[in-house]
């Protein structure tokens, strides 16, 4: 089938495509001549991304802890793809819930591990069907922040640990049926998810008792520096969805990709450096007191 000139080459189910690492990933597999469904929750944003794509691009609406919302959406790819079935499936969807574990809400912690966990799940139960039709491939966004945790990201790197477990797991269980698991890596990108992030981190502080403040507003204001420092050093989307094309279509894919200069040294740093050195190495780069 040829849509705009361009020979479709298979379909591809992304989630959280309204901006950052999906927007990239839906318009870099748009413009290769993939059928993309992107997944966006709100419909302006699926309008928004349809004027930058150059191919068939469908956007779906899904919001990853909605059931309903997935089954609806997986029943819609269904009927588009037939049986052909799937060649891909990003899952890409994630949010921030920063601050001090003391005080961080429990419901922020259950919304953080709903979204980037729960919700990974869900869809990918969703689509495994449609996968195996198409002896498609998963792909799932992790980040350096899954080998390396750091202060005040307890929640998310939670998140992103959990991640690589769920993607080591699934790949092993997966082999029988030929369906590959990828998990990308990415240390420091340009994605509006870090701004919300820190809006987040505003909204929690503003919440917290006047000793917690006491306590934790000093190191708080020193991670933010340290964000603001890296953000500029922040490496383009684009990068990330170079490396989710090559996860998805590669002859030999690879289990795990690093990217950005900033994640391959942190990895190397997890992977070698003794809990205590790498500690202080932490607070040292994040401008926090070693003693309080």
């Amino acid at each position: 089938m040829a849509t705009n000139g361009l020979e479709r080459k298979g379909a591809v189910v992304i989630t959280g495509a309204s901006t950052g690492i999906g927007r990239a990933c839906a318009l870099r597999l748009d413009r290769l001549g993939y059928q993309v469904f992107a997944g966006v929750r709100k419909e302006a944003d699926g309008k928004a991304l349809k004027k930058k794509a150059r191919g068939s691009l469908m956007t779906v609406r899904m919001d990853v802890t909605d059931d309903a919302a997935i089954s609806a959406a997986a029943e819609m790819v269904e009927k588009a793809v037939g049986d052909e079935g799937l060649m891909g499936l990003v899952n890409n969807a994630g949010i921030v819930m920063p601050g001090p574990l003391e005080f961080l809400p429990l419901d922020d912690l259950r919304k953080q591990l709903e979204v980037n966990v729960i919700g990974q799940v869900a869809v990918t139960q969703a689509f495994l069907p449609l996968l195996r039709k198409g002896s498609g491939r998963i792909v799932n966004i992790g980040s350096i922040g899954g080998r390396m945790a750091t202060p005040f990201q307890g929640a998310y790197n939670a998140s992103k640990f959990a991640m690589e477990a769920l993607t080591d797991s699934l790949r092993l269980e997966l082999k029988p049926w030929g369906i590959h698991v990828s998990i990308v890596e990415p240390g420091n990108i340009d994605t509006p998810i870090w701004q919300k992030g820190l809006g987040q981190a505003d909204v929690l502080l503003e919440k917290m008792p006047a000793h917690g403040r006491a306590l934790y507003d000093p190191a708080v204001d020193a991670v933010r520096q340290a964000a603001e420092k890296s953000a500029q050093g922040a490496i383009p989307p684009s990068a990330v969805a170079k490396a989710v094309v090559h996860a998805l279509t590669a002859e030999k894919p690879k289990t795990r990709y690093v990217v950005g200069t900033s994640a391959r040294i942190q990895a190397v740093v997890a992977r070698l450096v003794p809990d205590g050195m790498k500690d202080w190495l932490v607070t040292r780069e994040m401008g926090l007191s070693q003693n309080r």
